[in-house]
């Protein structure tokens, strides 16, 4: 779709218009007492019961697919939450079933280098010189087996998982510690080590202790190859043998900047850089063990400082060694900036963008209270009369992942698995991916260790929102490799000569009936344009609705882009 092709072009503008406004709010009802749980007690709230259940979907997951709606009223929402609390519990064999093809990630990281390996010095020498055709390089590299493949197969689950899963909360989190301990893909030996990390530093603590998850992301060869912490050592080491014997090394600055800045206390959470050079020091030493071959953690006592540290105006006594480090996790968890950092970046997650200060308070009290507690200080906000507000509802602006998942799974939308192997194209994430990219959000790829953002004005701009327009309409003409969606089931009995029984079947599909009267004022000036009913003026012939076209300018709303 180009901008300005005839009706089209003119919904994308109306629509760019309303997506920058603020968040259309639900008409008042009375307060509805929610429904009774085993563990949770829900507030009141002036939400409808179908709102309420949106809400819940949309930000506990990547949205309902058809009949969840249902499915949360039958069970109760509070049971729901409960139930998304503990993924453990949640069978999800048909996930696991379709991310199995893709082989790459169940490897370790030293199989990873073995398997996927770069060329090599020589042999790109031997190239350069002529001594070697491209051809002959790629016999002996092939596509298939070079490490791109590995963080294409990473894109590949994390889209299967974010379309499938039934633990929609796990998956949310994931992607949410992902970005706030992030390591960029592309970076040296960090591509073999990204799938490890995933997998043993992230997924089994996203909703566990946050000490745990800061411990787990410290020691981890990617976090320290990608902050460099694995070259830092005492200021006055210098190499006694090998290629390098007579250099002298020293510290590096990086990881303890960026552990206190975006991991722990925040940027305005009360060190200084005396506090940064501290922090160093007890990490000297926390290195990989033959990182271009996937080694695992170690701890180098030659290149500690074995000296006394200040940090925080707590002492760490001298002769600490690999125990320095984790002396300054315990400090840097527990200092109430930490609490307050961590509760803010979750509430405005699942809240709004700027996060209601009381609420923002109690969940940190929450985090203090449990010692870190990520499934309660999550309770917290889940059962507070915020989360459940007017202006909390549709407040969110989706990231380019988020609606992109989330349109699949409106739409009902199949993701087929990899079926073994990988080649140039198998299964249906990886496509997907490529969808998120195109919108500005490729995934393991962000370069800074902020990650990607969470707040609208990343997002939000004309150019973005007809990406969004133009991934909709591939969607629905299931032109979007490995992803079929069935939209003349999903319409049911809708008449296609009659348009507007095809617009309301689709708003009632997609929107739930939520659409706001400028947005259905809009999408009613379309019925009669002859992009939609594929007649003009001059016709005699029945109307036949384009129902796949009418589908991405519901998917385009304003509604749908928020969550």
């Amino acid at each position: 779709m180009r901008r300005g092709s005839g009706a089209v072009g003119l919904m994308v503008a109306a629509l760019v218009g309303a997506a920058c406004s603020s968040a259309p709010r639900p008409a008042p009802a009375a307060a509805i007492s929610p429904r009774a749980a085993t563990g949770l007690t829900l507030p009141a709230s002036a939400l409808t019961p179908g709102q309420r259940i949106l809400h819940v979907l949309d930000r506990l997951g990547y949205g309902p697919r058809p009949g969840d709606v249902e499915r949360v009223r039958r069970m109760g929402i509070a049971a729901y939450i409960e139930r998304q609390l503990s993924p453990r519990d949640i069978p999800d064999s048909a996930t696991e079933q379709a991310v199995a093809g893709y082989p790459a990630l169940a490897l370790s990281t030293a199989q990873l280098v073995r398997e996927y390996p770069l060329p090599s010095p020589e042999v790109r020498q031997r190239l350069a010189q002529g001594d070697m055709s491209r051809q002959d390089m790629m016999q002996m590299f092939p596509l298939a087996r070079r490490p791109a493949i590995i963080t294409a197969q990473l894109q590949a689950v994390r889209m299967t998982r974010a379309v499938m899963s039934e633990r929609q909360l796990e998956e949310v989190m994931v992607d949410f510690w992902f970005n706030h301990f992030n390591v960029y893909a592309q970076k040296g030996a960090v591509r073999w080590m990204v799938p490890a990390y995933e997998r043993e530093a992230i997924r089994p603590y996203a909703l566990g202790r946050f000490r745990d998850l800061v411990l787990a992301t410290a020691r981890h060869p990617a976090m320290l190859f990608y902050l460099d912490n694995w070259m830092s050592t005492r200021a006055d080491l210098v190499v006694p043998r090998g290629p390098n014997a007579g250099r002298r090394l020293g510290l590096n600055e990086n990881y303890a900047r960026e552990l206190m800045e975006l991991h722990t206390l925040g940027v305005d959470g009360g060190y200084t850089q005396s506090d940064v050079v501290e922090v160093a020091r007890c990490f000297t030493g926390w290195s990989i063990d033959r990182p271009q071959q996937g080694g695992g953690f170690i701890f180098r006592p030659l290149a500690h400082d074995r000296g006394a540290k200040r940090v925080l105006g707590q002492v760490i006594p001298a002769g600490g060694g690999e125990q320095d480090g984790e002396r300054v996790i315990d400090i840097l968890v527990r200092h109430p900036s930490t609490a307050r950092f961590i509760a803010t970046k979750l509430t405005r997650r699942f809240v709004s963008d700027d996060p209601p200060p009381a609420l923002v308070q109690r969940a940190a009290d929450t985090f203090q209270r449990t010692d870190g507690d990520l499934r309660a200080v999550l309770t917290t906000i889940f059962t507070s009369p915020e989360f459940w507000s007017p202006e909390a509802y549709r407040a969110k602006i989706k990231t380019p992942l988020e609606v992109v998942a989330s349109a699949v799974r409106s739409l009902d939308g199949r993701v087929d698995g990899a079926g073994g192997g990988f080649g140039p194209f198998a299964g249906g994430g990886l496509p997907l991916a490529r969808e998120v990219a195109k919108l500005g959000e490729p995934l393991y790829e962000a370069q800074p260790p902020t990650g990607y953002p969470d707040r609208a004005e990343a997002w939000v701009n004309t150019g973005a929102l007809l990406g969004r327009m133009n991934f909709a309409l591939g969607l629905a003409h299931n032109r979007v490799r490995g992803t079929r969606v069935d939209l003349a089931g999903l319409l049911g009995g809708a008449d296609r000569r009659e348009p507007g029984q095809v617009l309301d079947r689709l708003l009632a599909l997609v929107l739930h009936g939520e659409a706001t009267a400028r947005t259905r004022a809009v999408l009613a000036a379309e019925l009669e344009s002859p992009e939609i009913t594929r007649t003009t003026a001059y016709d005699r012939v029945s109307k036949d609705t384009d129902a796949e076209k009418l589908a991405a300018l519901v998917l385009g709303s304003p509604e749908f882009q928020r969550r």
